[in-house]
């Protein structure tokens, strides 16, 4: 069981490694931002009960062909987000600026610009995270108005690539089985099963679903990862678009 986890994972993460790699700047068509107000529906729906969501988006720099660029970049970011804890840490090979919002009660948000100390040109990008524990009207409001619009535009130059993810468990007591899960789930967001490794107590489904346009290879644009610990122990599920970044 725990083998099947950790190669799911594995081959989650190469496939986003991979993504970032060769997708470069390109940007959802689908607004990220909406993928996870569509996956919290379908978590309420099912009475999956929330644990941790996270929006992650990255750009490649690649207007900026200096470090000098680069650095101007992170003091115009730092006039934007002036209330946000910055650091800087640097080695041989690169130097890396990050910042955390203040404490909020229902999420954080963090940006990293990273740039290398290499020649003509710069090669550097920009990670957005917004992720938290909670999923409220206060937090819908936030990713659906015109606020979280307004943040990705001041943070990113061009078009970023996005990846939107959810984190949830079943009651120990409501007693479902995890085909049933993973079946209901595909139902509400109108998908059609690509590949998927099936046993009695783990599945993990890649689809294709009309809700979310962003894909990669096969047109897939959705996984579905679902572990039940077994009889009397909760179930745990991960959705994620176009693939699963969070850990289960």
């Amino acid at each position: 069981m725990k083998r099947n986890t950790k190669v799911l994972l594995s081959i989650s993460l190469v496939m986003f490694v991979g993504l970032m790699v060769f997708l470069g700047s390109r940007m959802t068509e689908a607004s990220g931002e909406l993928d996870l107000v569509r996956i919290a529906g379908a978590f309420q729906t099912e009475d999956i009960l929330l644990e941790e969501w996270s929006f992650y988006a990255r750009e490649h720099l690649v207007d900026l062909s200096t470090e000098k660029e680069v650095q101007e970049y992170v003091k115009e970011l730092q006039q934007e987000f002036p209330d946000w804890d910055w650091s800087t840490s640097e080695t041989s090979d690169k130097w890396e600026v990050t910042a955390v919002s203040p404490t909020s009660k229902h999420h954080t948000e963090m940006l990293q610009i990273m740039a290398t100390h290499t020649k003509q040109p710069a090669s550097a990008y920009i990670v957005y995270r917004v992720s938290g524990k909670e999923w409220n009207e206060e937090m819908e409001s936030f990713f659906t108005k015109n606020q979280f619009k307004n943040r990705l535009s001041d943070i990113f130059r061009g078009n970023p690539t996005v990846f939107s993810g959810m984190k949830g468990s079943i009651s120990d007591k409501i007693d479902k089985a995890v085909p049933t899960i993973a079946s209901d789930l595909m139902e509400i967001f109108k998908a059609k099963e690509i590949e998927a490794l099936k046993e009695d107590n783990f599945m993990s489904v890649s689809a294709n679903s009309p809700m979310f346009t962003d894909s990669i290879a096969q047109d897939m644009n959705l996984q579905i990862g679902i572990r039940s610990e077994g009889l009397g122990s909760k179930t745990t599920i991960v959705v994620g678009t176009p693939i699963i970044t969070i850990e289960y």
